[in-house]
C-alpha cells in the first residue's frame, strides 16, 4: 500500500511538471506568458535568457563598431593620401630651395673668379662599402674633367677627381684618408693639410692635421685650400673646425673639421676644369 501510494504521488508531480510546461509552450506560441506557469518557467531559464540577451547585445555592438571602423578606415586612408602628398610637395620644396642655394654659391664663386671654368654634374652612382664615401659622377674626360680636379659643391671643395673614364668619374671625398690638400684657417692663417681616417670618417669628418701644439686655432674657424697645390686654388671652403684634439703618436695637434655639405646628401655638383694661371 505504501508502495502504490509513492507511485501515485511521483506520477502527480511528473504531471504537474508537465502541465506547466505544456502552459509555458502554449503561452510563448500566443505572444503572452504572464500566468504563474510561465513565471515559473521563466524563473528557472532567467540565466540562459540573460546571457543570450548579453550576447545578442555584443554582436549588435560589434556589428555597429565594424561599420563605423569602416568609415574611419576611409577617412584615415584619406587623410594618409593627403599627409603623402603634402610630404612630397614638401621634400620637392626642399630640394628646390637647396638646389637654389647651390647655386647662389655657385654664381657667387664664378662671378668672383671670372676665369673659373666648370663642368656641372649629377651623382649617379655611390660606393655603399667605401666609409670614405666615394662617388661617381656623370661627367668625365670629353666634357674637360681630368684626375686632380677639385669637385665642389657651391663654394666647398667636397672632393677631387679619383678616376676620370670618357664619360664618367670617380670622385674621392675630403673625407679619404687618401685624400691630401694643403689648408689654412682664415683668422691665424696657420698652414697645414686636410686629410681624412678611418675613424673620423664614420662621423662624416676630416681633420686638419700637423698643427702646433699650441696653435691659435679654435672652434668653429673657418678652413680653406691654401691654393699650393696647380690643381686646386687658394680660398675654397674646405669646413669648420669641431675641435682641437693632441695626436697619439706625436706632440703635435690636429683640428677636426666638419666639411661645408653633407656628402651623401649630394646629388648634383660642379668640376673645377680649370682656374687660369
Amino acid at each position: 500500500m505504501k508502495d502504490i501510494f509513492k507511485s501515485n504521488r511521483f506520477k502527480l508531480i511528473a504531471s504537474i511538471m508537465a502541465l506547466l510546461l505544456v502552459g509555458a509552450l502554449i503561452a510563448a506560441a500566443n505572444g503572452h506568458g504572464e500566468t504563474a506557469q510561465s513565471g515559473v518557467i521563466g524563473t528557472i531559464f532567467a540565466p540562459c535568457h540573460f546571457v543570450a540577451q548579453k550576447i545578442s547585445n555584443t554582436m549588435d555592438k560589434i556589428s555597429d563598431n565594424a561599420s563605423g571602423n569602416a568609415e574611419y578606415e576611409k577617412k584615415i586612408a584619406s587623410l594618409e593620401e593627403e599627409i603623402g602628398d603634402l610630404r612630397y610637395q614638401l621634400a620637392d620644396y626642399e630640394n628646390l630651395k637647396t638646389q637654389n642655394e647651390l647655386y647662389k654659391d655657385f654664381l657667387e664663386l664664378k662671378e668672383e673668379n671670372k676665369d673659373y671654368k666648370f663642368a656641372q654634374a649629377s651623382v649617379i652612382g655611390r660606393d655603399s662599402a667605401d666609409i670614405y664615401k666615394s662617388f661617381t659622377i656623370s661627367k668625365g674626360l670629353v666634357s674637360g674633367v681630368k684626375k686632380g680636379d677639385a669637385v665642389l659643391y657651391g663654394k666647398y671643395i667636397v672632393g677631387v677627381i679619383d678616376k676620370a673614364y670618357p664619360d664618367y668619374s670617380v670622385v674621392k671625398t675630403v673625407l679619404d684618408a687618401d685624400f691630401n690638400v694643403s689648408a689654412y684657417e682664415i683668422l691665424s692663417n696657420e698652414i697645414s693639410y686636410v686629410t681624412g681616417n678611418a675613424s673620423l670618417a664614420k662621423n662624416g669628418k676630416c681633420k686638419m692635421a700637423n698643427l702646433s701644439a699650441s696653435t691659435d686655432i679654435s672652434y668653429g674657424s673657418i678652413v680653406c685650400t691654401a691654393g699650393i697645390s696647380t690643381q686646386i686654388p687658394k680660398g675654397l671652403i674646405i669646413g669648420t673646425v669641431d675641435e682641437i684634439a693632441d695626436e697619439a703618436t706625436d706632440i703635435s695637434a690636429y683640428a677636426v673639421i666638419s666639411p661645408g655639405v653633407d656628402i651623401e646628401d649630394i646629388t648634383t655638383c660642379f668640376v673645377l676644369t680649370d682656374f687660369g694661371d
